[in-house]
């Protein structure tokens, strides 16, 4: 990685700076945050439309570079203060066995959050996506496991073995605003956006406690707050899933340039034909 000799705060620095400057012009990244803020925020003004092409980018790879520096990242976040009335609720889960399901976002960096969890005696199963390029993939991997286990790919063996995980009291992360292709179509920043229940038709089926947790990236780019919402009351997936979108929303809103505004979240949103 670049800058792998660097001391840990200015690699990390550099990568923001690089994100912001070079990665993301080149990679294309502005023009996806321009047209999400064109089609969910119309009459942002144009300095904060430019201010986020460039911090937005600048996160993102902050936050993987954080990720591959492995236990200097780990000794930096988890000293991460702990903020919210879901911790209470999450202590009393993680003493009793009791099965929780975790929701995040694409947001700050999540890491932190298992990061100071773990530290405070949460085992979380996490899950990923498998990346085409091998190499690349294996080193993505060995990083996540570095930072929390166990960590499964998204496929058909990997679920399986999060699910097991739970059932036995275990606790699992996942994230609350990808786009999914088989998705309902819910309202997301005020705008269609297809959606999968699966957080909340897990917790249901698992009587498990569903809460959401974020890492709040601080002024000085390199530490975090985590917060760990109210669990969501157990209900139905729709109104569940709507709660959920609620929190990431305020959050969205609070911090604008911590979410991946790069992601194609409100694309195929027409309904199917009858």
């Amino acid at each position: 990685m670049i800058g792998r000799f660097l001391p840990y705060r200015a690699r990390i620095s550099m990568m923001g700076w690089l994100g912001a400057h070079v990665i993301g012009p080149v990679a294309g990244m502005r023009t996806r945050i321009r047209e999400n803020l064109a089609h969910v925020m119309p009459d942002l003004p144009a300095a904060e439309v430019r201010r986020l092409c460039r911090e937005v980018p600048g996160n993102m790879v902050r936050a993987m570079a954080e990720t591959f520096s492995g236990s200097e990242f780990v000794e930096r976040a988890r000293k991460s203060p702990i903020e919210g009335d879901g911790w209470a609720a999450l202590r009393t889960a993680r003493d009793a066995g009791r099965p929780v399901v975790l929701v995040t976002a694409h947001f700050g960096n999540y890491d932190a959050a298992r990061v100071v969890l773990r530290e405070n005696g949460c085992q979380i199963a996490g899950i990923y996506m498998p990346m085409r390029n091998n190499a690349f993939n294996e080193r993505y991997v060995t990083a996540m496991a570095r930072i929390a286990e166990p960590v499964f790919p998204r496929d058909r063996g990997g679920l399986a073995g999060l699910m097991k995980f739970l059932r036995q009291g275990g606790m699992i992360g996942l994230v609350a605003d990808h786009y999914m292709a088989h998705g309902e179509i819910m309202d997301f920043m005020g705008q269609p956006a297809r959606t999968a229940f699966s957080a909340a038709e897990i917790a249901l089926k698992h009587d498990a406690l569903l809460v959401p947790v974020y890492a709040i990236r601080q002024p000085d780019g390199l530490s975090f707050r985590i917060r760990l919402e109210d669990p969501i009351p157990h209900s139905d997936p729709r109104t569940m899933t709507e709660a959920l979108h609620a929190s990431v929303e305020a959050l969205i809103t609070a911090h604008m340039d911590q979410w991946m505004w790069t992601h194609r979240r409100w694309k195929n949103t027409q309904a199917a034909s009858p």
